[in-house]
């Protein structure tokens, strides 16, 4: 059996990575493909094989033809359009971050279980398999207690006319809320840990949008581990990789050009015996790491996959609106931090 999809927004990363992604799923078919702008909608329709295109919401959330919908559209207009697709009986995939603050978030979370339908969100880096692998190898202990992780997402955006994510009206954020966001979750994900007090910095500094275009925050997690993200919209892409370093009392882990669209980078594995004691000469024995080969894919394919699974076998969604929502809370805090210059407890 199929999930049959229906796509809300043609642009961006949907046309990019998504839908290319879910026409791989094999519990997945393109139905209907949506965009206010009418041209994007037939391009995609033929592009990726869909039935139908549309330029009206309402004409293709009236198909009985669809199952669920795929939503990447700019943030401030998931609610209006979750709440349509609820109304309609729609399973719900949404891009992150899910509403323009945490309350609003909340309200499309509750919603869809009033209106009975499913609700995912689209942290597909989740769904890489190296991350998948680090979070198998920390959960059987292979590097100890976890103590600091580092991560690090950025790009290069500059100045553009009329981009809605360099408006904070209507994106709520910058950098760390559009890029920060999938390091904060991946350090949740993978450790298993959960951050309980925050601080950060947050500054448009190099270009002359109204949102942040670097942010580096601070974490403290529930284990008392500290967490350092950094995002940027400063960085050119070829400048940096994006990673997570995970150290722990009995060695580190690292994922290197990780962080990103698609299914690339390497994993790296230290190991080392926290029972030798101090040395005070601190001699570093060169230590050779295991470098982690497991069969990589596309995210985006496994990201509708095992949304679809859920869907089908009645079990939790692989990225709950719950998580999501606690990411976002996150992002406010590091935002109140900058701003007031002072600690927060999330």
């Amino acid at each position: 059996m199929k999930i049959r999809w229906g796509i809300i927004g043609c642009g961006g990363i949907a046309r990019r990575r998504t839908m290319p992604g879910l026409v791989l799923a094999k519990n997945a078919e393109l139905v209907a493909v949506m965009d206010t702008n009418a041209v994007f909608a037939e391009e995609c329709k033929a592009q990726f094989g869909a039935k139908y295109a549309f330029s009206n919401l309402e004409e293709m959330l009236a198909l009985d033809e669809i199952d669920a919908v795929y939503i990447a559209t700019p943030v401030f207009c998931h609610k209006e359009q979750v709440f349509a697709a609820a109304d309609r009986g729609k399973h719900i995939l949404l891009e992150k971050p899910m509403g323009m603050t945490s309350a609003e978030a909340e309200e499309i979370s509750d919603y869809c279980d009033k209106k009975g339908v499913r609700l995912s969100i689209g942290f597909m880096m989740r769904f890489h398999a190296y991350h998948e692998e680090a979070k198998r190898l920390i959960k059987e202990g292979v590097i100890g207690d976890i103590v600091s992780v580092r991560s690090q997402f950025c790009c290069w955006y500059p100045d553009i006319p009329g981009a809605w994510r360099q408006d904070k009206a209507k994106s709520g954020g910058g950098a760390l809320i559009d890029m920060g966001v999938h390091c904060i979750d991946l350090v949740q994900d993978i450790t298993g840990l959960r951050a309980k007090e925050i601080a950060a910095f947050c500054e448009t500094q190099t270009f002359h949008y109204s949102v942040d275009d670097s942010a580096t925050l601070l974490m403290k997690m529930d284990n008392n581990a500290l967490c350092v993200v950094e995002a940027n919209f400063n960085i050119p892409d070829d400048a940096v990789t994006g990673k997570i370093e995970i150290y722990g009392t009995k060695g580190s882990i690292r994922a290197d050009g990780t962080l990103g669209q698609e299914e690339v980078g390497t994993l790296q594995v230290f190991r080392s015996d926290d029972s030798k004691g101090y040395d005070p000469s601190q001699e570093r024995i060169e230590i050779v790491p295991m470098e982690v080969n497991v069969p990589t894919g596309n995210m985006y394919t496994k990201e509708v996959e095992r949304f679809g699974d859920a869907i089908l076998n009645h079990t939790a969604s692989p990225v709950p609106a719950a998580e999501a929502i606690f990411v976002q809370k996150i992002t406010e805090a590091a935002y109140r931090s900058s701003d007031e210059k002072r600690f927060i407890e999330v």
